[in-house]
């Protein structure tokens, strides 16, 4: 995902080689022209070529910081030698940002401790974290202690890093929209509101009867309901589903998107059983399934927690995710089992998917009343789950997150289904029972569970626990 924009600070102490400066400018902008990023940093014709060292290059810097403040979602800390630690660490706190740190120092060379040449940037590097610690700034670090940053393990941590920022500043301003009571049968998926919105992120609620409403007074041939008609018949094979079938759905879709469009809602959890079959006669996997695909995730069973969870996966990989059920064992396989929903995931993650009944609902709702579900195998490859939980009982929020992968194994059942294969399953299991999380989890393609765990543990403040 391009477009980041990312505030720069040079560190420098003014008994080093200023050359070094000049060299590591250069060198930022390739990095930031190969990730698409856009830096926020002092100009080269500033004092010290604009870097930071005095308090007077602090107070420069966090105003540049400050006009550009809506924009910025991380900083980059450029260590060419020792630099100022209390510079670095008063920009930031003059800046009055809160966002995610990551600080680089640059390698020496052992052919060149002269003085023309010495970094000491190693050193300097401890003096600066010494410093945003006692100033209270959480930071990121390197995997190497010192590193170019046109290394590949700098740009391995770089493109984490740049994940951590999409998902810590999604976070902390996110507004979701919960739309329906919760299942009556489904304890698991209460939540604390009052919990997320002391971390940034607001829940918007509707009545599912406001819903059905708005949606009944809206005619076949109203261009909203027409628009989404064709946006529905394009993007599943819907053989076998009634006509009438389809325009509820085409319908309900414009309402719910119109509404959070309103709104300003990026997310949604909706309560998709029982009230939606007895009193509209669908299901709305496939209307769920075709807002996540667009990267509007969207959670079954009013599982708000499930849809942040979505949301944290694909702010990490920019890829859309699904919420599933860790459902069944895979026979005798301690490291595989198998991931299951009815049918709401994005086509993304399952390519050949057809509009179908549920056949589980339907034992009790009236299989007529369940078309709009979905069906089919979901993609092999890389896969990242994750699940964020409210504990109301101890005031705080906990997660979990781990990697694996989606199996072409046989299976021989309906809806949307996956085989997964992860190390160290059974503990994780185990955690997931003695913790109390839900039986929801989130996927997404790809590996990004560390991003998540540094984003969580770092920034967010979240006890996690990392599968793997």
């Amino acid at each position: 995902m391009g477009n980041h924009t990312l505030g720069v600070i040079f560190g420098n102490r003014d008994f080093f080689p200023t050359h070094l400066i000049s060299a590591a400018r250069q060198d930022i902008d390739k990095l930031f022209n190969e990730f698409g990023v856009q830096g926020v940093m002092l100009g080269e014709d500033e004092p010290a070529l604009g870097s930071v060292e005095t308090y007077e290059h602090a107070k420069t810097c966090a105003e540049l910081f400050k006009r550009h403040q809506d924009g910025i979602i991380g900083i980059l800390v450029v260590l060419p030698n020792f630099g100022d630690e209390k510079g670095i660490a008063d920009t930031v706190k003059l800046s009055g940002l809160q966002v995610p740190i990551l600080v680089q120092a640059y390698p020496d060379d052992l052919g060149a401790l002269n003085v023309e040449q010495r970094r000491d940037a190693f050193c300097g590097k401890i003096s600066v974290c010494n410093n945003l610690r006692q100033y209270g700034f959480p930071f990121s670090l390197t995997t190497r202690h010192t590193v170019h940053p046109l290394d590949q393990s700098f740009k391995d941590d770089f493109k984490k890093f740049l994940g951590v920022c999409r998902v810590v500043n999604g976070l902390r301003k996110a507004r979701v929209g919960l739309i329906g009571a919760r299942p009556s049968a489904f304890n698991t998926v209460r939540f604390s509101e009052k919990l997320l919105q002391a971390y940034g992120i607001s829940v918007s609620t509707i009545d599912l009867s406001e819903i059905f409403g708005m949606a009944q007074k809206l005619s076949d041939d109203h261009p909203r309901v027409r628009e989404k008609l064709t946006e529905i018949q394009g993007y599943a094979k819907s053989a076998g589903v009634p006509s009438s079938s389809m325009l509820q759905m085409a319908k309900l879709g414009a309402v719910i998107e119109d509404w959070m469009s309103a709104n300003d809602l990026i997310a949604s959890a909706l309560q998709c059983w029982p009230s939606v079959q007895k009193n509209y006669g669908i299901n709305v996997c496939t209307l769920m399934s075709m807002m996540s695909d667009r990267l509007m995730p969207s959670a079954c069973e009013t599982d708000i927690m499930g849809t942040i969870s979505m949301y944290a996966l694909q702010l990490a990989s920019g890829t859309p995710s699904a919420l599933v059920d860790w459902n069944n064992n895979y026979g005798d396989d301690p490291e595989r089992c198998v991931l299951f929903h009815c049918g709401n995931w994005a086509k993304s993650l399952v390519p050949d998917l057809e509009i179908k009944t549920a056949p589980i609902l339907g034992t009790t709702l009236g299989e007529e009343n369940t078309y709009g579900a979905m069906a089919g195998r979901a993609l092999t490859g890389p896969m990242t789950f994750a699940r964020i939980s409210t504990d109301d009982q101890w005031g705080v929020i906990r997660a979990y997150a781990g990697e694996g992968l989606l199996t072409n194994d046989p299976l021989d059942t309906f809806g949307h289904r996956a085989v997964a294969q992860v190390p160290g399953l059974q503990a994780l299991l185990q955690h997931i029972c003695e913790h109390g999380f839900e039986h929801h989890v989130a996927i997404t393609m790809g590996h990004v569970a560390h991003t998540l765990e540094e984003a969580f543990t770092t920034y967010m403040g979240w006890e996690t626990y990392t599968n793997g």
